[in-house]
């Protein structure tokens, strides 16, 4: 398995290396602040959050008495680790976990489906997966064959049906085959955004009739490609389903691994898992020291 470190090599030499060149030998002046924030920028860790950093930099500099540029490595390290959420434990530890996946099309959302239940495997888990994604077919066929490739059951319904119906009719299968986890796939995009938002809580409502407090993790899969734009998936997201937490795709092929820095401190949201290659095992828990030493380096 690729590891987090691996998988920012992009990141990594494309943008924040430039940082051990701006913090060479030499004193601290606007310069340095100027080229930082700039690096930042363009590692799409984005305006705000990148002006929020500097401004802590800063201000650790001021009372620390640092006044050498390499001197400022240590002390970006921690507030890089600073931006990003303490990792909790799951909330998995029921009879029957329920976990809800969103996303728009495109984003990564069956591959990260089928390696994220091939992750639960490996700890144990007996997993169903709900197709219910209706209103692609080829989205059904996807979750099918990855059913088949790590070798669960898949739970569809026809073409067009009702997605509440799909779900609610997985969680019926996990229980009587006693099943531990049910994965609910959904759509990506309906007609409109508002189709697509009633229709997430919907599946929730049925869910939550079925299984106590669930669905117990809502998931929302991100294209790391996507820089700033996650973001603006995220926040809408945000307004139909209560997200608990983002998988983080095709980190591996992007060098715009930033974007986790401004969706954690911008929205609060933890990065679970991120996708760091095309095998199915390429799929690592994420740890906030890793992901940053994978962006500075050692």
């Amino acid at each position: 398995m690729k590891s987090i470190f691996d998988s920012l090599r992009k990141t990594r030499n494309a943008v924040f290396g430039q940082i051990a060149h701006i913090l060479g030998a030499g004193d601290i002046d606007e310069d340095t602040w100027e080229d930082l924030e700039a690096v930042l920028i363009q590692g799409d860790v984005g305006v705000e959050t990148s002006l929020v950093l500097i401004e802590r930099l800063r201000k650790r500099a001021s009372a620390d008495g640092i006044y050498r540029t390499a001197d400022l490595q240590k002390i970006l390290r921690e507030e890089l680790c600073a931006l990003l959420p303490e990792a909790q434990p799951l909330n998995l530890k029921w009879p029957l976990a329920v976990v809800l996946i969103v996303g728009v099309n495109g984003s990564g959302k069956t591959t990260s489906i089928g390696k994220l239940t091939a992750h639960f495997k490996r700890e144990g888990r007996k997993v169903v997966l709900a197709a219910a994604d209706t209103f692609r077919a080829a989205a059904m066929d996807q979750l099918a064959v990855w059913g088949q490739r790590v070798g669960v059951t898949v739970i569809t319904g026809p073409e067009g049906g009702d997605p509440s119906s799909v779900a609610y009719d997985a969680i019926q299968h996990a229980q009587a085959h006693k099943a531990d986890m049910v994965i609910v796939d959904t759509a990506g995009r309906l007609h409109t955004q508002h189709n697509l938002m009633a229709e997430l809580e919907k599946i929730q409502r049925v869910i939550a009739k079925r299984v106590a407090w669930a669905p117990h993790e809502t998931f929302l899969v991100l294209d790391a490609n996507t820089g700033q734009n996650g973001l603006i998936q995220a926040q809408q997201f945000l307004n139909a389903v209560k997200v608990s937490g983002i998988v983080l795709a095709k980190l591996d092929g992007s060098a715009k691994g930033g974007m986790v820095l401004s969706i954690a401190h911008q929205l609060g949201l933890p990065v679970r898992f991120v996708g760091t290659g095309e095998r199915v095992e390429d799929l690592a828990s994420f740890d906030r020291e890793a992901f940053v030493q994978g962006l500075l380096g050692d």
